[in-house]
């Protein structure tokens, strides 16, 4: 009898520590990884001019799942910027992201399993800044010069499309491969001879330390970058409905970062990447924020993407074919559109880069 008891109790300790176990694994919180193709000044965990940007200096993301303790919003900023995110995203540490074109159609030239889930940071300018007394006057006088931008980003592509707008190649130029800080301590310290970026370049001139010479802003928006918010088809498969909550959280930065009255509580905000106001306010200068913060898949963005991909495989960018069938995923966005009463509140564009009637 007391080895009948034995056996009991000891089959009973393990019933009840097996479903300790359980109820411990069942209270694990979900951890929902989300990546930013880029960093703040001095490394700081923030960015500036998205709406992106915004979710993550607003908590956006964080409210949203304020009341689910089971649920964590972990950040991480890529000083390699999109084709790091392609790393991270190969190896299944991120579930969403903000990245550019021409990283993101790379992942997906290569067999990433993602989804393009909404827009944000459309129509972004591009800088190209000379250093001081370099004697460069126009962009047809960068031929042999010492030119930097980052390889592999949505910049790559739009500084090849540029001097190609103006005869040059990307041979006719000595291209250095920089991030946004390199890129500041070579032109400052003339180790370059120009540079393409946006913000920081304007920080440089402003400072007197650079020149520039051209920027694509007021030009046809065909010829601008695009980027937005990519997400891992495996998480979004086994989790929808967090999906819809993650895009609900975005449309709703993105709205408040469109609306004029915003402006400038919007660029205090930004400023914790350590980007100063006033070249926050010169980078969005003649351009509406609804502009520039749309969360819209329309024919002007899908158009762009097709583009890109099409440019990037005829300059050696992307080595294959890419398959855009599919890789657009707008139900989520639209059915935030629908929920949030924000139907109309972006302009469409079509693929000409004309405004769509209502």
């Amino acid at each position: 009898m007391k080895l009948i008891s034995l056996v009991r109790f000891a089959a009973g300790a393990a019933l009840a520590l097996g479903l300790l176990a359980s109820a411990s694994h069942a209270e694990e919180p979900l951890v929902i990884h989300v990546g930013y193709a880029a960093i703040g000044v001095d490394n700081r965990p923030f960015a500036e001019g998205t709406s992106a940007a915004t979710a993550r200096a607003g908590e956006y993301l964080e409210k949203e799942f304020a009341k689910d303790p089971n649920i964590k919003i972990e950040w991480t900023f890529f000083k390699g910027a999109g084709p790091a995110v392609n790393e991270a995203f190969a190896n299944d540490q991120l579930d969403f992201a903000y990245q550019g074109d021409l990283p993101s159609l790379i992942g997906r030239a290569t067999g990433l399993k993602t989804k393009y889930l909404l827009a944000s940071g459309t129509r972004k300018p591009l800088y190209l800044a000379v250093a001081k007394n370099s004697g460069i006057r126009k962009i047809e006088d960068l031929k042999g010069r010492k030119v930097a931008f980052q390889r592999g980003t949505n910049g790559h592509l739009s500084a090849i499309k540029v001097l190609e707008a103006h005869g040059l190649k990307e041979r006719d130029v000595q291209v250095i491969n920089l991030d946004s800080a390199g890129t500041v301590a070579a032109l400052t310290s003339k180790d370059i001879d120009a540079a393409f970026g946006d913000t920081q370049l304007i920080n440089l001139a402003a400072k007197g330390s650079a020149d520039v010479i051209y920027t694509t802003k007021g030009n046809d928006p065909r010829f601008g970058r695009n980027a937005g918010i990519i997400g891992r088809e495996a998480f979004i498969e086994a989790h929808p409905e967090i999906t819809q909550r993650i895009v609900d959280a975005f449309v709703k930065a993105a709205q408040w970062s469109s609306d004029e009255p915003n402006r400038a509580a919007l660029f205090e905000l930004w400023h914790k990447s350590g980007t100063p106001i006033p070249i926050i306010e010169e980078y969005f200068s003649n351009d509406t924020l609804a502009y520039r913060n749309s969360p819209l898949i329309d024919g002007l963005l899908v158009s762009q993407y097709t583009e890109q991909a099409a440019k990037g495989k005829e300059y050696g960018l992307i080595r294959r074919d890419v398959d855009l069938e599919g890789w657009f995923e707008p139900k989520y966005l639209n059915d935030a559109l629908e929920r949030l009463n924000l139907k109309s509140f972006w302009q469409p564009y079509g693929a000409d880069g004309k405004p769509l009637a209502s």
